[in-house]
């Protein structure tokens, strides 16, 4: 994959576990379908939690995020809906690899949720990829839309950095509701992660039960914001000023990732 050079893998990464023989077969897989180039990868810490939030605009970037993450020396551990860990094999797999489980709870349990999340990622030292959209972007021009709050919860209920990433090009192998493209092999897939979210305005209180809805929007608000401008650099392109919203165009939000 090209791009920046390669980082020394954290601890988590050189320690065995079951992402070894993952990444033995899906790393070259990747690497073949597409060329993968990551800008700003020192804004990803080596060690200790961290939340990564991506732009979501098709099926396959979870992949390219994935992939990008296990090279800057980190295990790629995504949010999962709490249903999939009771399906057998399937649920043991994600357990084996510290995926974290997400519930649609109610706004208190969101909140006690989260705070169990990051004592476990702290705990740990894992990070996780959260997308703030929750499914695919609406937009359509495919800039991120409107997001919800599971990453500022998250990140606010255990003091965790936001780390904003951008991908642009993976459109080219699976277009949104499209159909995947393999071919011509090794396409250009750019990755670029800014510094973390300055989130201190928000942090109110020590108790997430308490954060108003409305102070929950604002710092998702940011954080959309600097993954739109990342993205913007991607395209050369200013995104818009205003995030799509499904609910004003008559769509329905759903999703895998939604939180």
């Amino acid at each position: 994959m090209g791009g920046s050079p390669r980082r020394r893998a954290s601890a988590e990464k050189t320690r065995p576990s079951v992402f070894w023989p993952a990444a033995a077969v899906v790393v070259p897989l990747v690497g073949l379908i597409a060329k993968i180039e990551v800008d700003g990868g020192e804004h990803l810490p080596l060690e200790g939690p961290y939340v990564l939030a991506p732009n979501h605009y098709s099926e396959f970037d979870p992949v390219i995020v994935a992939a990008a993450t296990w090279r800057l020396g980190r295990a790629p551990r995504f949010m999962a809906k709490e249903s999939l860990f009771t399906v057998p094999v399937l649920g043991w797999l994600l357990r084996a690899t510290g995926m974290v489980p997400v519930a649609r709870t109610s706004s208190a349990g969101s909140a006690k949720q989260s705070v169990e999340q990051g004592a476990a990622l702290i705990e740990h030292g894992r990070g996780v990829i959260v997308y703030p959209e929750g499914s695919l972007t609406r937009e359509p021009d495919l800039w991120p839309m409107r997001g919800k709050s599971g990453a500022v919860r998250l990140a606010l209920a255990g003091d965790i950095p936001v780390i904003p990433v951008a991908t642009w090009g993976v459109q080219q192998i699976l277009p949104r509701y499209g159909k995947l493209s393999l071919w011509p092999l090794r396409k250009r897939m750019r990755v670029k992660l800014g510094p973390p979210v300055d989130l201190s305005a928000f942090r109110l209180d020590d108790t997430v039960a308490r954060r108003g809805a409305s102070n929950m929007n604002a710092a998702t608000d940011a954080i959309m914001a600097d993954i739109a401008g990342l993205l913007g650099e991607l395209r050369g392109q200013t995104p818009p000023a205003e995030r799509w919203n499904p609910a004003d165009h008559g769509q329905k939000e759903t999703g895998r990732l939604e939180s």
